[in-house]
């Protein structure tokens, strides 16, 4: 007997030996995790990576104290969460918040497996030695989505600790759209980064100075001073713009595949999606994003969809949503000659959030490529669509023999009614030939109270006055530029709508 309570005795004592050695490891690992403890600033390779616009929209939700919610930061993978939240501790400490205010924690961090968001809170106060000091924290979890449940730990620690400011992020942002919407309601602010809007791939590079703003802005309020070197750019972007990363390094742009279909679209398709959502054939998953990709911009319906991906159309409509989760894609729904929704989804586009994802799956394009018009239109898109919910649909009609598209249309939810269109073209054609929009002007001669009517071009600028109202000619470089730049401002200030540039 009394050997084997020796034994037991022993087996305690070790396990409180591994205890006490596990803390002391986690106790290090988050001092090393938080150099500003020590130095008052983030590390220089932080420091010197450029910062996104989209910084100035999210920090003052985070310096908000006023409002006892978390923030969560949000975004498909690769797109700057980890810069961002480091450039936002940069200038709580440059606006005179204590750095030893400020604790950084990487959910990824293997040590850290498990282990609670409160208990690793307890361990960076304790490893600042104030553990009975619980008020005034900035606290950042990234990669909070490697916590199982993280969503009802959090709400916890919001509740329990009144003047802590949490800030989590995430990758999936599948899963952490999911959980924040089930258990976050009244606890957190979500803020969606997308990958790089055009606006952004200009600013980031300090090429923005090849637009110029118009005193006159009957047409658009900007301009280039070279429009043939704008739609290099343009066209650049489509390629490699959508990640800062790709954006800065040749490297990357060399291989394109090999850094976003590996490290961005293979693990949402092969881990994250299938993890949160128990998708057993990831193949079939794969397909389906391969064979919509190539088609970026295209009409589809179920049933020829089913038929060409050979999945059945249940589990079809489940992969689109998905996908959508994901941020992959975006599904836009159709309307009719009138303006009118169709009472049954039969068909409807689909496009990539971000064009540079076909390069990364195919090749990049050209110019004289044959799928440029379609990766414009995708372009654009994914201008409109950066994360936030969108409210255009695309007409599509056939009388008789008769059919006719236009590519966005915006209607008045509470009317029913059209009232601004946008048509996406790669071409200075229509600029020369109005009349040749034979669609458009079908579709206006039954829509009579559009504002606004759009058309893009390739590079000419000017107006044209057809019997259903004026028709602005804008190149589709400087619409994209155009829409991503007021849409970003309109975060910022709330004081702008979709309506100034539709």
């Amino acid at each position: 007997m009394f050997f084997i309570i020796f034994a037991m005795l022993k087996n305690l004592f070790n396990m409180s030996q591994l205890d006490s050695q596990l803390k002391e490891q986690l106790i290090k690992r988050v001092s090393l995790d938080n150099p500003w403890w020590l130095s008052g600033t983030i590390a220089d390779d932080y420091k010197n990576m450029p910062l996104r616009p989209y910084s100035e929209v999210f920090y003052p939700l985070v310096a908000d104290t006023s409002i006892r919610r978390a923030t969560i930061l949000m975004g498909p993978r690769r797109v700057g969460k980890t810069v961002m939240l480091y450039h936002t501790i940069d200038k709580l400490i440059a606006s005179g918040i204590n750095p030893q205010k400020i604790i950084y924690l990487s959910i990824d961090t293997p040590i850290y497996n498990n282990v609670s968001l409160e208990e690793l809170f307890n361990y960076a106060r304790q490893a600042l030695k104030q553990e009975d000091n619980y008020d005034d924290f900035f606290v950042f979890y990234d990669e909070i989505q490697y916590l199982k449940n993280w969503e009802v730990h959090l709400k916890s620690l919001v509740d329990s600790f009144r003047s802590v400011k949490f800030v989590a992020s995430g990758s999936a942002a599948a899963a952490l759209k999911m959980k924040s919407n089930e258990s976050g309601a009244g606890r957190f602010t979500d803020f969606m980064l997308p990958p790089l809007t055009f606006y952004e791939f200009l600013n980031l590079q300090n090429l923005n100075n090849i637009i110029i703003e118009k005193s006159d802005k009957s047409i658009a309020p900007y301009d280039t001073i070279n429009i043939n070197e704008l739609n290099r750019l343009f066209i650049e972007y489509i390629n490699y713009g959508g990640y800062p990363e790709v954006v800065f390094s040749e490297k990357i742009r060399s291989n394109p595949g090999q850094y976003i279909k590996n490290d961005i679209i293979d693990k949402v398709l092969l881990r994250d999606l299938p993890s949160l959502y128990g998708i057993t054939d990831i193949q079939e998953l794969n397909k389906l994003f391969v064979h919509i990709a190539f088609r970026s911009g295209n009409e589809f319906s179920y049933e020829a969809l089913s038929g060409e991906a050979g999945i059945k159309k249940d589990l079809l409509k489940k992969y689109l949503e998905y996908l959508e989760a994901a941020f992959l894609i975006k599904v836009v729904n159709r309307i009719d000659q009138n303006a009118k929704r169709m009472q049954r989804v039969i068909s409807f586009k689909i496009y990539l959030t971000n064009p540079t994802l076909r390069c990364a799956l195919f090749s990049p394009i050209e110019d004289s490529d044959d799928f440029i018009g379609s990766m414009v239109e995708t372009a654009i898109f994914a201008q409109w669509i950066q994360g936030e919910k969108s409210d255009f649909y695309y007409a599509n009609w056939t009388n008789g023999r008769e059919k006719g598209e236009v590519d966005m249309v915006w209607t008045d939810a509470a009317t029913q009614k059209a009232f601004s269109l946008a048509e996406v073209k790669w071409t200075d054609r229509f600029y020369n030939n109005p009349t040749e929009l034979k669609s458009l002007n079908k579709f206006l001669e039954s829509n009579k109270d559009i504002r606004k009517i759009i058309v893009t071009t390739k590079s000419k600028t000017g107006t044209y006055d057809s019997p259903q109202g004026k028709i602005l000619f804008i190149p589709a470089a400087i619409y994209a530029y155009w829409v991503s730049s007021y849409l970003y401002n309109n975060k910022r200030t709330s004081l702008l709508t979709p309506n100034d540039v539709s």
